[in-house]
């Protein structure tokens, strides 16, 4: 499995991946996209624009936008990594917001993706990350746990976990 941005090329596998999150009615958190208008190559502009903190709405910080892909080009999931945080990421939101495709989950892929973006973060200079599930996603919880998530709290509802870069990348 590879995490990277989407291309061009890609463009026929991701629409699928959310057209089956669509279906599914499935949460994509870590892919965000308007379904009433969506355009693939405005929206790869516009990863592009919020990687660089251009034309970021209120409320938004700095992102990259990933995608996960299998060996054979499937798309498997979405990572956003923001690059700093507000104070509502703070509360809830995070670092990094993963979603796995519904018909891939189960299989290791947020595990893998989290591990992989704790990697381009030690690349961004980001030390601490900090990561945030539901108290009810018992998945999410285990994915943060396996990559060396510390609690701290819980508000509202909402786990709140610090991962130590390095220690973990460096593993």
């Amino acid at each position: 499995m590879e995490l990277r941005r989407p291309q061009v090329k890609d463009k026929e596998s991701v629409l699928a991946m959310m057209l089956e999150f669509e279906q599914e009615s499935a949460a994509h958190d870590g892919g965000f996209w308007d379904t009433e208008n969506f355009d693939y190559e405005e929206w790869l502009e516009q990863n592009f624009d919020h990687e660089l903190g251009l034309n970021l709405v209120d409320g938004m910080v700095p992102s990259i936008q990933f995608v996960a892909f299998s060996d054979d080009g499937k798309a498997l999931g979405f990572l956003s990594l923001r690059l700093r945080l507000n104070d509502s990421l703070m509360m809830s939101g995070g670092h990094i917001g993963y979603s796995v495709r519904p018909s891939q989950r189960k299989r290791g892929i947020a595990k893998a993706m989290l591990t992989q973006a704790l990697q381009v973060c030690q690349s961004k200079n980001i030390k601490k990350v900090l990561v945030t599930c539901h108290s009810d996603n018992l998945a999410s919880r285990a994915v943060i746990l396996a990559n060396g998530g510390q609690l701290e709290d819980v508000r509202n509802g909402i786990e709140r976990y610090w991962i130590e870069v390095e220690a973990q990348v460096d593993k």
